[in-house]
């Protein structure tokens, strides 16, 4: 009889792919991955099918967690600009807070390896956090801009932010201010 798999075990392997991409790029090993979760390379697959598998689960719970992180607590009753600052605001805070996962994310957003299936899913857990930013630019100069390119520049101008963030940690609430005033500037 199979053992049942582990809840702790199957997080623990998609804490230590993050670690591994993010230091070694998408070409680390499956053994890499399983030495840093403190399995055999065999047990992981017994939670993966394959690396691809295992990345595209990667993607879909990296991306559903930064959404989860960016909406909690979304002042409701609050107006657009308020909603939109929380976002931005938790939204940055994950971000700087979990570089690993942010390297991570940027290589498998990109990846071929990713399916259409776990792009939609990972879309589909950013449905509250599309809808406020689409709120935020409805009746200004961004309105008429495809959202393709309206999101590009929302996360150029967080990405740089970010950065500063990471890098000066004690000035991250001024460099998240700051970002938030340009991209507020820039949709209203």
């Amino acid at each position: 009889m199979a053992r049942p798999k582990s809840d702790d075990k199957r997080s623990a392997i998609l804490e230590a792919a993050a670690r591994i991409i993010a230091a070694e790029g998408l070409g680390a090993t499956t053994a890499a991955i399983a030495k840093e979760a403190g399995i055999s390379n065999g047990s992981l697959f017994t939670y993966f099918n394959t690396k691809t598998d295992l990345l595209n689960q990667l993607y879909i719970e990296t991306k559903s967690e930064m959404a989860a992180e960016a909406i909690a607590g979304i002042p409701t009753d609050s107006d657009i600009r308020d909603q939109l600052l929380h976002l931005w605001t938790n939204w940055l805070g994950w971000s700087a807070s979990c570089p690993e996962k942010r390297r991570t994310l940027a290589q498998l957003i990109v990846s071929d390896e990713i399916t259409p299936e776990s792009r939609e899913a990972a879309k589909h857990s950013m449905t509250e956090m599309a809808r406020i930013l689409e709120c935020g630019r409805e009746n200004g100069p961004m309105r008429d801009v495809p959202r393709g390119l309206f999101i590009a520049m929302a996360n150029a101008i967080a990405d740089a932010a970010i950065d500063y963030m990471i890098t000066d940690p004690a000035n991250a609430e001024k460099y998240s201010m700051s970002a938030f005033d340009a991209f507020w500037r820039m949709i209203s």
